[in-house]
């Protein structure tokens, strides 16, 4: 199965841009579509879940233990954690590889941090 990407609300918004630029048939919604904006952590993960997607945020400080915590009753299509440091275009070819080489299911209740 094929990844799906959910952004956060506080996820820079040229990575998206630039993942869909590059690859247009990726599936990556905007926290604006999804509505995220001032939602907390386990709501955005459980929205995240409900849709297979895999969480882009960079959110480093609650979102790990919050995504321990839904996981111990919950299933999630992962959590990647990208660096404010990393260059957006540094990302946006991570999440490209990512797409391209890994399935969905490899993903499940997975949290990592970009750069890989």
């Amino acid at each position: 199965m094929n990844i799906s990407y959910q952004a956060d609300a506080d996820l820079n918004q040229a990575i998206v841009t630039g993942v869909l630029r590059r690859e247009p048939t990726i599936d990556f919604q905007t926290a604006l579509a999804a509505g995220l904006e001032g939602v907390k952590d386990s709501e955005v993960l459980a929205i995240a879940a409900q849709q297979g997607r895999i969480l882009v945020t960079h959110d480093r400080k609650t979102m790990p233990l919050e995504f321990a915590k839904f996981i111990t009753s919950n299933h999630s299509a992962g959590v990647i954690i990208v660096s404010q440091k990393l260059p957006v275009e540094a990302v946006i070819e991570e999440l490209l590889m990512i797409w391209a080489i890994s399935t969905a299911e490899e993903w499940g209740n997975r949290i990592a941090k970009l750069p890989l």
